[in-house]
């Protein structure tokens, strides 16, 4: 009797686990993301820059403890992103040198988890507006970093990082387009 029980569930088993051919994994996915509508506004300051950014994101000044002067957050809440701008001023060509050494360096230091980075120069002689694009690509905690200066006196840093773990994969769509809007912003940046 034990033993006609034991047959009837190793059949019922092994038939419960037939698949008949109808399985199929099921695909990975994601949230999907409502990109809001691009539309862009001036922010005006008594900082030493002006640009152009989207109405969805939040500008406000930069509250940590190390911060300084004309130094702002460009919060996206929508995609719990946020790009840190840091402004210096320098006095001659040896201080602009490490400003610019040191923007490489923290692009850079994301080497150990980065596929790969690219770098773009920015030149706009008309606005006298310079500087270095830096696309990181992987499982890095900032995707997009730049920096900006007129090659006299005024130097801008930007970072973009995300308030998650990184995963490419599922921030990618956000990041290109979040990347659309910086590419604004740096196409509108204009020194006072």
């Amino acid at each position: 009797m034990k033993f006609g029980i034991y047959i009837i569930c190793v059949f019922l088993g092994l038939v419960s686990c037939s698949d008949n051919g109808n399985y199929a994994p099921k695909p990975r996915g994601y949230f999907r993301i409502d990109f809001p509508e691009k539309s862009y506004r001036e922010f005006s300051s008594d900082a030493p820059y002006t640009f152009e950014y989207p109405v969805y994101a939040e500008m406000y000044p930069d509250s940590s403890k190390d911060s300084r002067k004309n130094w702002y957050n460009l919060a996206f809440p929508g995609f719990n992103a946020r790009l840190h701008i840091s402004y210096y001023s320098f006095n001659n060509e040896k201080e602009l040198e490490e400003l610019t050494e040191d923007s490489r360096k923290l692009a850079f230091k994301h080497t150990v988890k980065a596929t790969g980075i690219d770098e773009a120069l920015i030149k706009n002689k008309e606005k006298k507006v310079y500087g270095v694009y830096y696309t990181i690509e992987g499982n890095t905690a900032s995707l997009l970093q730049f920096y900006l200066t007129d090659s006299i006196k005024n130097y801008l840093r930007g970072a973009l990082y995300f308030n998650e773990k990184p995963k490419f994969d599922s921030i990618q769509p956000v990041e290109t387009f979040i990347r659309k809007d910086l590419d604004k912003m740096i196409s509108t940046f204009k020194w006072k």
